[in-house]
């Protein structure tokens, strides 16, 4: 290597490394992480929190993941993030993982919601019982036709197994019967609206909170109950449940504890309501 292309070359790397500690002092990132992972149901609510809670502490970056319930508890456990969105309770394995692991895990309610039967809005049918949910579930009702619909067969499309919402309606719905074995599976909430939006024939169960008005599917009630915002507040809706925030409080960071006290207060519980869910409080 000849002297002057090694001066050259040293010279380019001086240059190099003294814009690159001149942009890392003047860079205004946030100094601050917040992670949160798990249930694509309390995504809307987390999102919706996020955007307004950045204004007011610009020095706290907070990144969501929507990757259902068990996950976003698996990666808490597994100290992969800072807060679990869940849309059902821990299981017990879960807790006893947790306690293995000489972790604090805390259980925070941070809003109510319901689960609703969806059906493209060309099906006729508007209404359905809990034992005619489980019935198309598990696969003894296999045409609309049976319902007072039209002879076609139906489409059953279905969470998860690692989703929170699929838990819930496995238990509460199901009651613990498994889902016939040709359902279509979907990994979040939006994706069984574009399922269902999609095929007239098809059948799913979203969180209230992605039921849309000017959503291309259509909103069942369930024994004669119409999934609203009281009938879930005040529990008449058939499948309602608690929507939850888990943290590890041995790590909790001030600005883990800030966002989730944001989100508990009476600005995040208004954010809640306009998200579609009910709040908490």
């Amino acid at each position: 290597m000849s002297v002057k292309f090694f001066s050259r070359t040293v010279l380019v790397a001086l240059v190099a490394l003294t814009l690159g500690f001149f942009f890392a002092c003047g860079d205004s990132s946030p100094k601050t992480k917040v992670v949160i992972k798990g249930s694509t149901t309390v995504l809307p609510v987390t999102l919706k929190a996020i955007e307004s809670y950045k204004k007011v502490k610009k020095d706290v970056a907070i990144s969501v993941e929507g990757s259902g319930s068990g996950n976003g508890i698996k990666a808490l456990l597994d100290g992969a993030c800072d807060i679990a969105n869940s849309s059902r309770a821990m299981k017990k394995e879960e807790k006893e993982s947790a306690e293995k692991a000489s972790l604090k895990i805390r259980e925070i309610a941070v809003a109510y919601d319901m689960i609703v039967p969806i059906v493209h809005p060309s099906n006729p049918i508007t209404k359905l019982t809990k034992d005619q949910l489980k019935g198309i579930y598990e696969g003894n009702i296999t045409s609309w036709k049976q319902l007072g619909g039209a002879d076609e067969p139906i489409i059953v499309v279905s969470r998860d197994t690692s989703s929170g919402t699929y838990e819930y309606w496995h238990e509460d719905v199901m009651k613990k019967t498994d889902v016939k074995k040709d359902a279509l599976t979907q990994a979040s909430n939006g994706a069984i609206v574009t399922t269902v939006a999609g095929n007239p024939k098809a059948i799913g169960y979203i969180g209230f909170g992605y039921l849309k008005k000017d959503s291309n599917v259509k909103g069942l009630l369930v024994n004669d109950v119409e999934p609203t915002i009281d009938h879930g507040k005040s529990g008449k809706y058939p499948i309602s449940r608690k929507l939850f925030m888990y943290v590890n409080e041995a790590k909790m960071s001030d600005a883990t504890k800030g966002f989730v006290d944001y989100l508990l207060g009476d600005e995040g519980q208004k954010l809640v309501a306009e998200a579609g869910f009910i709040p908490i409080k």
